[in-house]
């Protein structure tokens, strides 16, 4: 079963409550989105951990065959 845009956003929103968040559905079809996440979280660290960070507040949504996000184009950054 596929992810909605909201539902995404709710998750990202548990893990980054002061980020400015943006997601994108890159084909409509609810599998493949675009999710940009600023947070002051970030500041300090390397883009492989900012992308763990991230992954981690997914809790799960991208594991495997059967996970329900199967593509995430992810841009993290600290704001400026």
């Amino acid at each position: 079963m596929a992810i909605t845009a909201s539902e995404l956003e709710n998750l990202l929103r548990d893990g980054f409550p002061q980020a400015q968040i943006t997601i994108t559905d890159l084909a409509g079809d609810g599998n493949h989105y675009a999710a940009e996440v600023i947070d002051e979280s970030f500041r300090g660290l390397n883009r492989v951990q900012q992308q763990r960070a991230v992954y981690a507040a997914l809790k799960g949504k991208m594991d495997g065959n059967h996970g329900e996000l199967h593509a995430l184009a992810l841009t993290t950054k600290a704001p400026d």
